[in-house]
This record gives structure tokens, sequence and C-alpha cells, in this order.
């Protein structure tokens, strides 16, 4: 953020890893879904960030809109057998309804359908990417040790020392000097991509245990499958056990992954399946104890002149589902450090209420 407090003109992004590169642990987007679906619960900010999300991403998508070969629009229904009732934190999607017993799938007790849309990340993240530079942003790779390199000016390639920052620093906030903190922790996940172009909805399944499973299909054609949650699990490659495990969870929850032949033949099992895998991936979502950290402070970390660090991390399994609502607070947020009355205030921003003992842990 350069002087004159330009929110648009003036804006630099430092990073390790941008989305042009190739795919790697250490960037966890690219191995996302991802669809929307929030898993807000009972957190009413959470609601509105998420809400916020899907209404830009909704309108992005429009057939003829700026983003639409980065979204696949479809409906989807989610299973549960947990006794929880997403009402209220999904009922605002596009036909959003329950469904009746006639339509569940084998041991689940509740079912609700909608309208959502999937992610393709690697083509929206360099459609982001492309946006912020055409509207000037300047981008610099950059590994840093502590932040106060970054308050101090010690980038090589940025045009001057900041005013603010913004870190959206993922895992990384738990390594990193002058943030380490110790309450971020990885959250492994696995995923399956399948060629199953017949496929055009979505469906997700939440076990009474808290296990899941969930596909979603892409605009390529292509049938993601996932529900791999391994916590402080930092193993970086797939592992063979979690494919069959989601293979079978996958076909199970729709046996319509295997081609209309062998269906038409006879029962489907997961060896039917192999043939169409396109992809294997593996990534660790950014968990965090007490939810996604948002907030503004100044710290007192070597810089002669104290500038505003906005937090903007923890954001687990629910990284683009809040992705817009969260910028948005944390826009605001420095707005409000380097325009406002009170210099030099903190300010933490509650998602969760303090009191919640619910599920939030599915978020990841």
């Amino acid at each position: 953020m350069a002087s004159g407090h330009s929110f648009y003109a003036c804006t630099s992004d430092v990073a390790e890893t941008f989305p042009t590169d190739p795919k790697t642990i250490r960037y966890t987007s690219h191995w996302a879904g991802a669809h929307h679906i929030s898993s807000a619960y009972a957190s009413e900010r959470q609601r509105e960030m998420d809400k916020e999300a899907f209404e830009i991403m909704w309108r992005d998508s429009e057939p003829g809109g700026p983003a639409e070969g980065c979204f696949f629009r479809h409906n989807s229904t989610q299973y549960r057998s947990d006794g929880m009732d997403p009402t209220a934190w999904l009922g605002h999607m596009p036909g959003f309804r329950s469904v009746s017993n006639t339509e569940l799938v084998p041991g689940t007790t509740q079912g609700w359908t909608f309208t959502t849309l999937t992610v393709y990340p690697p083509v929206y993240l360099n459609w982001l990417l492309g946006r912020f530079l055409a509207n000037r942003g300047n981008i610099v790779r950059a590994h840093l040790q502590h932040i106060s390199q970054a308050m101090d000016g010690g980038i090589s390639g940025l045009p001057q020392k900041p005013d603010g920052i913004v870190a959206c620093v993922g895992l990384g906030a738990r390594f990193l000097g002058g943030i380490e903190d110790k309450e971020v922790y990885p959250v492994r996940g696995q995923t399956v991509v399948l060629k199953a172009p017949w496929v055009k909805y979505g469906r997700t399944v939440i076990h009474e245990d808290g296990s899941h499973f969930y596909m979603m299909p892409r605009v390529t054609g292509d049938v993601l499958v996932g529900g791999v949650r391994v916590v402080d699990n930092w193993f970086p490659v797939p592992r063979g056990e979690d494919r069959d495990y989601l293979l079978e969870g996958g076909l199970a929850l729709c046996p319509e992954l295997a081609p209309p032949g062998i269906r038409a033949e006879r029962t489907p099992t997961i060896d039917d399946l192999r043939p169409l895998i396109v992809e294997e991936g593996c990534g660790l979502r950014p968990g965090r104890k007490n939810g996604i950290r948002l907030g503004m402070e100044w710290p007192d970390v070597g810089s002669q002149t104290k500038i505003p660090v906005v937090y903007n991390y923890g954001h687990c399994g629910m990284g683009f589902q809040s992705s817009w609502g969260t910028a948005s607070v944390a826009l605001n947020l420095l707005k409000e450090a380097l325009t406002g009355e009170n210099p030099g205030k903190a300010k933490e921003y509650e998602i969760w209420p303090a009191d919640y003992t619910g599920r939030r842990d599915y978020i990841c």
C-alpha cells in the first residue's frame, strides 16, 4: 500500500508463489474443489461473508459475464445424518428446498438441494491475477523471514515503503517472524479428479461421526471427488489408500460416476473409476483453532514509523467460500486504520461466538 492512501492504484502483492507457477504443496488454492457451499453454522458474520462471496461469484459467472469460463453452475444436494439443518446458512441459495425421503442416499436422514457453482481454481486464480495487474497492481516474488522486512521496505522490487500491510499468509502465519501464530495448523486434504462429463450435478454427504464426501462437476467436464481431512498432517503427496477411500465414498454417493455403459450391464466398482482418473491432488488447508483471524494492529517490530497490519488468514476449507467477504472486512479495517480518528488502536473482528461449542470443525 503506497503513500497517498489510494486503495486501488498503488497496491503490491508480495508472495513466494503465484497462480502462474506449477502446482505445489506450498500453494493450496490450486488443489481446491471448489464449490460454494457455506458451512457457517452459528456464526452470523461467517454467513454474511460467505453470502457476499457467493453473490459476487454468481454475478461473475453469469452467461456472458467477465469470468463465465472460470465457473460451472449446477444443482447440488447435501445429505446429512448428523441432525443439523443448514437452512440458516444455505437458505439464500437459488432454488433451496428440502428433499423427500425417497430422494435420500443410503445412510442419511435429511437432505437439501439448491443451485450453486464450482470454481475452476487454475483458471479463476489467474483471472484474478490478471484483473489485479490490469488495475495497475504490482507483484513481487519474495520469501520473507519476518514481517518487519515488508514494514521497513526491505523487499527488492517494491516501489516504496508501504503505508499498510494486509497479511494473507495462510499456513505461513505459524512460522513468519512477527506473527508466529501457533493456533495455525495444517489440515491435510486429498482429491481425485475423474473424466465424467455425463455428471452435471454435485453431491455432499455428512455423516453423524463427522466424516464426509463430496463430488462436484467442473467447467472442464471433469468431476472432483474429495473427503479427506486429517488434522496436523504435513504429508505432501497423494496416498494410494486415500485415493481408494475417495473412490469408494464417491461411488457410494454417486454411482453415476461410473460410465453409463458399465452401469447398464452390472453394478460398478471402484476399478471402473480408475481409468477415468485425470489427476490426484493433495493440499494443506490453513486451519486455525479459533477460526479465521480478521484483525488489525500497529505492531512494534522494528519500524521507525508504525504502520497498520491487517490479518486475514486461517480460512481452512472455506477460502473460496468466504473470499470476497473476508476481503471486504480486511479492506475496511485498513481504511479505518489509515483514515480513522484513533490511529494506533488495534481491532479484532470476532467471527465465531465466544461460547460456541458446536460443529465448527467441518469448515476444514
